[in-house]
């Protein structure tokens, strides 16, 4: 699962609220200084797996190894790599895809309309630039807590 667009620290508490909703257990990765104490068993409780960003890893070959290693697992990923303004996704949520061949489900989080939705599973295909342009247009008004962090571009709302 990718988690778009991850706009502010609030995604996660709405993340975990709606894993719980949903009743699935979903694991999330997140930066390896997340996972140090004081908070870090808690992190690893809630089902977070530490990146280290600092250095070149195969973290895609590791997450896929995870897929391939049991028999249920689901990872959230949040691909802009970060909370503010990006230009593009990251792509190692598509590599993972790919390697495990597991499929996409994209879970917007539409902060003004306070709607969570999910996209119905897709498997990605060799043409990157087909998969990504599909998740962009998926994503077309759909607009996170920081209106101008928003990808892919976003108005801000008028709220009067």
């Amino acid at each position: 699962m990718i988690a778009l667009p991850h706009t502010s620290n609030w995604d996660f508490p709405l993340g975990i609220l709606v894993r719980s909703v949903i009743q699935l257990r979903i694991n999330f990765v997140g930066k390896d200084s997340l996972f140090k104490p004081p908070f870090g068993g808690i992190f690893r409780y809630l089902g977070g797996y530490p990146v280290d960003r600092s250095k070149s890893t195969n973290f895609v070959d590791a997450v896929a190894k995870l897929y391939n290693e049991n028999e249920r697992f689901a990872l959230l990923i949040a691909p802009e790599g970060t909370r503010k303004k990006v230009k593009e996704l990251k792509t190692g949520f598509y590599y993972i895809a790919l390697k495990a061949n597991v499929p996409i489900i994209l879970m917007k989080m539409d902060w003004p309309n306070k709607i969570v939705t999910f996209s119905k599973p897709f498997f990605a295909s060799d043409d990157k630039e087909e998969n990504f342009q599909f998740i962009e247009d998926e994503m077309k008004g759909i607009i996170g807590k920081n209106p101008e962090w928003s990808w892919p571009e976003s108005k801000k709302i008028d709220r009067s």
